[in-house]
């Protein structure tokens, strides 16, 4: 097991909340503390574009960071982040990020962020909550990177807690809970990740959602050593990828991204 420790006094930690709102079709609230910072790119007529960004460059033990996009009724958004995500090895404590997601009624939003990476000997806690209008419009992408294949590394020691709630009006529309740590990694068993160094899940929740089922299991790919696929139930559609290489993966989710967004990928993706 990961041995979790209080942080050293004598390190330097990282703190910051980013915020971003909108209403009636227009930006209403912009805050940034710390590390945490949101940029809003020029877009031409495309929904608005909301970059998240950390600018101490990754996360390790006793870091702590926030993450809030409201949308009005009707509004429409992207939210994504400027790069991967890396969770460093800590040196002592966990590190915490937490993420909070609100869709009035009839609003779209594509959270799409970019890949967080884990580092062998990372300590990372995620809770992602959603709070969505029956009628709002939520496509989610989450991917996990375990380990820098090109650097030749191999996670041994992990620990690793991501929650994600959604609730849809006043009823619970989803909840994962994923958690990762040294024994996990030492079996590969194809009820875990059965070796896989990437994993990533593409969900939409919306009133059509599940007439969006075959055209999305079409996108998947069939081979390339990417493994995916499709299930839809109760307003809810959900593509889980595996693969051994994080870029073929990569290529995998982006293809299918746009077939439940309609739209292109966020500008700051790079393919």
């Amino acid at each position: 097991m990961f041995d979790v420790v209080s942080p050293s006094p004598h390190l330097q930690r990282v703190h910051g909340r980013a915020a971003v709102a909108f209403a009636g079709g227009r930006l209403t609230d912009l805050a940034q503390a710390g590390a945490a910072k949101a940029m809003l790119p020029k877009m031409h007529g495309r929904a608005p574009e909301v970059v998240f960004l950390n600018t101490a460059g990754g996360i390790t033990g006793g870091d702590r960071l926030s993450y809030a996009l409201d949308l009005g009724a009707g509004d429409r958004a992207v939210g994504t982040t400027q790069t991967a995500e890396r969770a460093y090895r800590s040196a002592g404590g966990v590190g915490r990020v937490d993420t909070r997601l609100s869709l009035g009624a009839g609003a779209v939003l594509h959270w799409l962020p970019q890949e967080l990476i884990l580092f062998d000997g990372a300590a990372l806690s995620r809770d992602l909550h959603v709070e969505m209008a029956p009628d709002a419009t939520l496509v989610m992408l989450e991917t996990l990177i375990m380990g820098r294949a090109a650097m030749g590394e191999t996670l041994a020691k992990l620990h690793l807690r991501d929650r994600r709630v959604v609730r849809r009006g006043d009823r619970l529309a989803m909840l994962e809970a994923v958690r990762i740590n040294d024994a996990d990694l030492a079996h590969c068993s194809p009820a875990g990740l059965a070796g896989a160094r990437a994993v990533a899940s593409l969900t939409m929740i919306a009133p059509d959602a599940m007439d969006r089922r075959d055209a999305l299991r079409q996108a998947l790919p069939k081979d390339g050593g990417v493994r995916a696929a499709a299930s839809a139930w109760g307003g809810r559609l959900t593509a889980r990828f595996v693969a051994h290489d994080a870029y073929a993966l990569r290529l995998a989710v982006a293809r299918a991204i746009p077939v439940l967004t309609g739209q292109p990928l966020p500008r700051v993706w790079q393919i």
